[in-house]
């Protein structure tokens, strides 16, 4: 075990199982030496996280709708109850629901962008302010994106809108939270299979795509995520913040296909990048 986050504390939310990013960030975190305390969102998500918190030495496992401003200062009120200062946060939370990644942008009923917008982006604003009693002069907030909040990607329509809130959400927060030497900044990963790709349309073609095309040759995994996660929450990135780090393969920097080196099928440029 290594020592990079020894004697730090970090509440994980939005585990739903081994394949989440938010796992393999939590596995980093306490490869190097932080005690970890998670929640998880549905009930039926609980079967699933608690064991994962168990193999990391994890006991605080709690519930937590984060549309309930209830529910999120229960959640803080026990990590306070347990540790007298939270080092990190990391919200790895977002939701729309499936039948809105279908068709069209412009079809999104309104009732299905304010979930999106309210579970995916306005949570790190309730829990990032629910947090800051509790993390003092000092910590790191981690969130996670996806390029999908720049770029319009198939399938990705109200998703990627509620991912360009959180980001923006990113910079006014860390604007707020500087002052008291707090971080926010998020990691903006490339495609990776987790629970929530699964509601994807094309995510196979999606997946393909970034490996063919990207910079690294190769889509991302999980570990690359987890691992990078490191910088943003020890002290090695103490003078980074309101940042969005990509870490997909270099995807994000490639203009044209045909202009990446080698020939590339036009025909699909279009389909599932």
């Amino acid at each position: 075990m290594g020592q990079l986050l020894a004697g730090r504390r970090g509440l994980v939310m939005g585990v739903a199982n081994e394949r989440s990013l938010a796992w393999s960030i939590a596995q980093a975190a306490h490869r190097e030496g932080a005690e970890l305390a998670f929640t998880f969102g549905l009930p039926q998500l609980e079967k699933r996280v608690r064991p994962l918190a168990e193999r990391v030495g994890a006991s605080l496992v709690l519930p937590c709708d984060v549309q309930s401003d209830q529910d999120i200062a229960s959640v803080f009120a026990q990590v306070g109850r347990r540790w007298e200062k939270l080092d990190f946060l990391i919200h790895a939370i977002a939701f729309a629901n499936r039948e809105e990644l279908k068709g069209l942008y412009a079809d999104t009923s309104r009732e299905g962008f304010h979930l999106a917008l309210d579970v995916s982006a306005y949570s790190l604003v309730a829990v990032t302010r629910a947090a800051l009693p509790l993390m003092g002069e000092g910590g790191s907030i981690v969130t996670l994106s996806y390029l999908g909040a720049e770029r319009t990607l198939p399938h990705y329509n109200v998703m990627g809108v509620a991912k360009a809130a959180l980001e923006a959400s990113v910079r006014y927060l860390a604007a707020d939270v500087g002052p008291r030497g707090i971080r926010v900044n998020a990691l903006s990963a490339g495609p990776v299979r987790t629970l929530a790709s699964a509601g994807v349309g094309g995510f196979r073609n999606v997946l393909d795509w970034y490996a063919a095309n990207a910079p690294l040759r190769r889509a991302t995994n999980q570990d690359e995520v987890g691992d990078a996660s490191l910088l943003l929450l020890s002290d090695w990135g103490r003078g980074i913040t309101g940042e969005v780090i990509y870490v997909d393969s270099g995807y994000h920097i490639v203009g044209v296909p045909s202009a990446v080196g080698g020939e590339r099928n036009e025909r699909d440029q279009g389909a599932d990048s």
